[in-house]
């Protein structure tokens, strides 16, 4: 094991996969020359040369395009979007050609690509740049939508998506790129679409994905480990496909359930988290089950106003302790 940095999780994920298959490349903003805007594609120009490390104009629909169009004749792109908030201009490629096309033509075109970049908020960079999306792509049927939490994870969960035949969204926390974290030296793969248990615990599952699990949920649970309260943390890993399985089988243990997530509520992943535990484990329930979520709002610019806008450590601990009837 050595300890990399997330982008560099990212890079040596695609690196690997692009020595061994020449089909694969890595198209967008920034990618080649200027070598990543986060520096995730750092020297992979030189490695690769300038037709599998592409440079694209500001052009989010072009350029996109253009992937679908060589993945529909054998090739396996990576898109970087800058952000994917910028991915809204390009959304009409990624729904209406990337995600149907192998079901449109009845299975002539498999779409083996990626799109990929930052997610979430990242301070004060205002509304527009700050949003979350995964609810709104993995709503697609035809798409698999993955948000790796940490860098072991992201370059597992990076290389599964590169060799999967289907179009993989693949959503990077904008604020994680420098975190580190233990990676193996041997190649590896996680599963797209398999959950994992972070933390086991006997009194409430916590449910989570992306960076919430490090920036928020663990924090809670250290300070709710302090207190007695062993909670069991689930990330999700994926959100399309869900693991309900192993989270309805955490609660049939905890008996009860909050869930973290930095989207908005309304049709958020919790929602339909929340719906299908109470569809399959409702006689296991103790208590109501708690989600956590960015307010109804654009995010707003002030600092303040970011503090009481995003999920943080405290209202975990008080949605657990709601939960479990701690203060009643």
């Amino acid at each position: 094991m050595r300890e990399l940095q997330f982008r560099e999780a990212l890079r040596e994920a695609m690196n690997e996969e692009m020595r061994k298959d020449e089909s694969i490349f890595l198209m967008g903003e920034e990618v080649a020359e200027y070598n990543g805007a986060y520096k995730v594609s750092q020297g992979m120009l030189d490695e690769f040369g300038e037709k599998r490390v592409i440079d694209t104009p500001i052009a989010e629909l072009g350029f996109a395009g253009i992937a679908v169009g060589a993945a529909m004749n054998g090739l396996k792109p990576i898109v970087e979007f800058m952000t994917f908030n910028f991915s809204l201009v390009a959304i009409d490629q990624v729904i209406n050609s990337a995600a149907k096309m192998l079901s449109m033509s009845g299975g002539q075109f498999p779409i083996p690509m990626v799109f990929r970049g930052p997610t979430g908020n990242a301070g004060q960079l205002a509304a527009q740049h700050s949003q979350n999306f995964e609810n709104w792509y993995a709503n697609c049927p035809g798409l698999k939508v993955v948000v790796p939490a940490d860098p072991y994870e992201a370059k597992g969960l990076l290389k599964s998506a590169i060799i999967d035949p289907d179009p993989v969204i693949f959503m990077e926390s904008e604020v994680m790129y420098g975190d580190k974290g233990l990676v193996p030296e041997e190649e590896y793969y996680l599963p797209i679409g398999k959950a994992r248990i972070v933390k086991e615990g006997s009194d409430v599952t916590i449910v989570t994905f992306g960076k919430m699990l490090s920036r928020v949920v663990m924090p809670a649970v250290e300070e709710l480990t302090k207190e007695g309260i062993n909670a069991e943390v689930i990330d999700l890993r994926t959100v399309r496909p869900i693991d309900y399985a192993t989270v309805i089988e955490s609660i049939k243990k905890t008996n009860r359930m909050v869930f973290v997530e930095e989207a908005w509520p309304l049709a958020s992943i919790s929602t339909e988290v929340s719906f299908r535990v109470q569809r399959e484990a409702f006689d296991y329930l103790d208590a109501p089950i708690i989600r956590i979520t960015s307010a109804d709002v654009p995010l707003p610019y002030a600092p303040t106003l970011i503090q009481e806008a995003l999920p943080n450590a405290a209202r975990v601990i008080k949605a657990v302790k709601e939960v479990l009837y701690v203060n009643k």
